[in-house]
């Protein structure tokens, strides 16, 4: 053809290859022979046979496959040198075949995709900065740097092939760092008998070999080196480096995914009516329990936040559960006429894991706080403080009998209060009774 054409035979391989001709197989005598067979609809097997090539030779006509220099080169870009084994893609060296599950596998968004790919070829191709690419991406300048300076061949910079080398590179079969014997595992071994902790580890190892980056070593990789251990038999060693004692990992719960607190769900303090919060409405509680030495007993508290009239409740000794609350609870508060008994404010102290079965009995809601948030029960918090007065902490509560607390809570009602415009609580329930 070049002859008829009176042109140069590396002029015509040029021109066939910028119009798209597979020039590796241009002068094979029967590649047409048998592309005219294949439009008739013989197999590949056949027309092979018929023409007189490998069926090696036809499977690559059939996927427009060149072969290039001991190299079969694909329509996609990918060049395969059937002699070293080795894959590169416009110049870029793609060390392991990568499946198109591992192409189309959904990473997270830290990682590059395709389509970031394409428009950073774009973009750096009509002469953008890093910078202005990394703002049209939404990432930092230095993933864009990093991308081009690791993707980039010969050829350039090839979103496509840039993709296939990234995948090829993500699975990392490495060989742990601290499991054979090095400097570095002698360093880390060291400091572990010295007591040091992993992450003074790591510091140490910056500082006393500032330009070696061989002796570096993460945090984590200590610790799974510490556990790995722990798993081969080695657990009174791992027990003596660990400052927690423990040779497995404590697995860290999400909260939102945390076994529920109670069996009977909470209703939350940001659920209660507003009525309550601004104390307009009298008849609303606030509870807690004071407790006693060594936790062997305690007193529940009740406060009206309206009054600030305190009711104590008489819990039996060494004894201060959920079952000895709810009945203590009941018992005081079925004394209060119904328009006194609005609702309860508690903490989420275990001691109202029966909190379902004391609104039943009552007809009152429980509300439950916010953790460490004491602040939301702020009377009784507050005359929690008065009661130690009374009873001071790491003392035995359990010697006062019902009649010592009500003495108690009669005394504290009957202090005029600063907040109450110097009126009592009792005063002030008085006139609520009269109602």
């Amino acid at each position: 053809m070049a002859r008829e054409l009176g042109l140069n035979l590396n002029t015509a391989f040029t021109l066939a290859r910028q119009a798209g001709m597979t020039t590796g197989h241009l002068g094979h005598p029967r590649r047409e022979d048998y592309r005219k067979l294949r439009a008739r609809g013989v197999s590949r097997r056949k027309a092979a046979q018929q023409v007189g090539v490998n069926p090696r030779t036809a499977q690559d006509w059939d996927n427009r496959v060149r072969k290039i220099n001991n190299s079969r080169v694909y329509p996609d870009g990918r060049r395969v040198n059937y002699t070293t084994g080795t894959v590169t893609m416009s110049g870029v060296i793609i060390k392991a075949p990568v499946s198109l599950k591992s192409l189309e596998k959904k990473l997270h968004q830290r990682f590059l995709s395709l389509s970031e790919r394409e428009r950073i070829r774009d973009l750096h191709a009509a002469g953008q900065s890093l910078r202005a690419i990394g703002r049209a991406l939404g990432r930092p300048a230095s993933t864009v740097s990093r991308e081009l300076r690791s993707n980039s061949g010969t050829a350039g910079y090839h979103p496509y092939a840039a993709h296939r080398a990234a995948a090829a590179r993500r699975p990392r079969p490495k060989e742990r760092k601290l499991v054979c014997e090095s400097p570095l595992r002698n360093f880390v071994r060291d400091g572990l008998r010295r007591r040091w902790s992993p992450e003074q580890i790591c510091h140490a190892l910056t500082k006393s070999h500032p330009d070696d980056k061989s002796m570096r070593v993460s945090v984590e990789t200590i610790y799974q080196a510490l556990y790995l251990q722990a798993r081969g038999g080695l657990k009174r060693e791992v027990q003596a480096a660990v400052r927690t004692g423990r040779t497995r990992r404590k697995p860290r719960r999400d909260p939102g995914r945390r076994t529920p607190r109670f069996n009977d769900p909470m209703v939350m303090i940001s659920s209660r009516p507003a009525e309550v919060k601004d104390r307009a409405v009298p008849g609303h509680w606030e509870g807690d329990l004071i407790i006693g030495a060594n936790g062997r007993s305690a007193i529940a508290t009740l406060v009206e936040r309206t009054t600030r009239y305190t009711m104590l409740v008489h819990l039996p000794s060494n004894s201060h559960d959920a079952t000895a609350v709810r009945d203590g609870l009941v018992h005081t508060v079925q004394n209060l006429p119904p328009h006194l008994r609005g609702s309860l404010t508690w903490d989420q102290g275990a001691e109202m894991a029966r909190h379902k079965q004391f609104t039943m009995a009552t007809g009152m809601p429980v509300y439950f706080c916010d953790p460490a948030s004491p602040w939301q029960r702020g009377s009784n918090e507050n005359t929690n403080g008065l009661l130690r007065q009374y009873f001071p902490k790491g003392t035995d509560l359990s010697l006062h009998s019902p009649e010592d607390l009500e003495h108690v809570a009669q005394e504290l009602n009957g202090r005029p209060r600063k907040t109450l415009g110097w009126d009592t609580p009792a005063e002030r329930l008085r006139d609520l009774l009269a109602i």
